[in-house]
C-alpha cells in the first residue's frame, strides 16, 4: 500500500511542477512570491515551496497565477472574509464556516471549521490583489486527512489520532526552541489529520507551524511574510 501511495505522490508532483513551469510569472511591483524556498518538515514529505496558492480549487480547476492588474490595490480583511465565505458556500454548502483571517504581507490566511462538529476543517489562502480563494498548500493538502488530496491512505477521518494536541505543542516547541530560539507555540488547532499552532515572538503571533497527528512530522509555514493582523468570527 505505502509503494502505491508514494508513486500517486510522485505522479502528482510531477504533474503540479510542470503546471507551475507553465504559469505566468508576473507579479505586481514589491510584492513577493507567497511561498517560501522549500520547508521545514518530517521526512518523505514535500517542500512548502513546490506549490503556490491559485493552483487548484475542490473542483480542479486551475487559479490565475500572477495575473494582476499594475494598478490593482490590496483588498481589505473584511473583503478577504466575504471570498472566503463564498467559496466556502460555492463549494462545501453551509456546515464549513469561517473562524479568523489573518493579515500577513504576503497573503490573507482563512482557517475554516465545521459547524456541527466544531472541528477545524480546511486552511485557505486568499489572493491580497484579486481575492482569488485557494486551498492552502502544505499540511492542508497533504495531511488533511478528510478535505486533503491523500485523505484516504489514512482510512476513516479522525481527530482520534496517535499524537495527541498536547504532545503537538510539545513537539512544536522542541523544534522551535532548535530552529528558532525565543519563539513559543499557542494552543493545538485540530484538524483531521494533524495541528496547526501560531507561533509567537514577544508576545505577538510571528506565523505557525503544523503538527502530523500521525508522526508528529512539523511543517513550518513559511510562504506567508510577516504577521500584520488577523480578525476572529463567531465562536463555536
Amino acid at each position: 500500500m505505502k509503494k502505491i501511495y508514494w508513486a500517486v505522490l510522485a505522479i502528482l508532483l510531477t504533474g503540479l511542477l510542470l503546471l507551475a513551469a507553465c504559469a505566468p510569472s508576473q507579479q505586481p511591483q514589491g510584492q513577493p512570491y507567497p511561498y517560501g524556498p522549500g520547508g521545514m518538515m518530517g521526512p518523505g514529505m514535500m517542500g512548502p515551496g513546490m506549490m503556490g496558492p491559485g493552483m487548484m480549487g475542490p473542483g480542479g480547476t486551475m487559479g490565475s497565477w500572477g495575473l494582476y492588474n499594475p494598478d490593482a490595490e490590496q483588498i481589505s480583511i473584511d473583503d478577504a472574509a466575504e471570498a472566503a465565505e463564498q467559496y466556502l458556500q460555492a463549494y462545501y454548502g453551509k456546515n464549513l464556516v469561517l473562524k479568523e483571517v489573518m493579515d500577513f504581507a504576503w497573503n490573507y490566511y482563512a482557517e475554516v471549521e465545521e459547524e456541527d462538529t466544531g472541528v477545524h476543517a480546511l486552511e485557505l489562502i486568499i489572493d491580497k490583489y484579486t481575492g482569488q480563494v485557494s486551498p492552502e498548500m502544505g499540511p492542508n493538502m497533504m495531511w488533511n486527512t478528510k478535505y486533503g488530496m491523500m485523505g484516504s491512505y489514512y482510512g476513516e477521518p479522525t481527530t482520534d489520532m496517535p499524537v495527541t494536541p498536547e504532545q503537538a505543542q510539545e513537539v512544536a516547541q522542541k523544534f522551535l526552541d532548535k530552529n528558532l530560539p525565543g519563539y513559543t507555540v499557542g494552543e493545538a488547532d485540530t484538524f483531521y489529520g494533524y495541528y496547526t499552532l501560531h507561533t509567537i515572538e514577544d508576545g505577538q503571533i510571528e506565523g505557525m507551524l503544523s503538527v502530523s497527528g500521525y508522526d508528529s512530522s512539523i511543517w513550518y509555514h513559511n510562504w506567508h511574510g510577516s504577521f500584520i493582523d488577523m480578525k476572529e468570527f463567531g465562536e463555536h
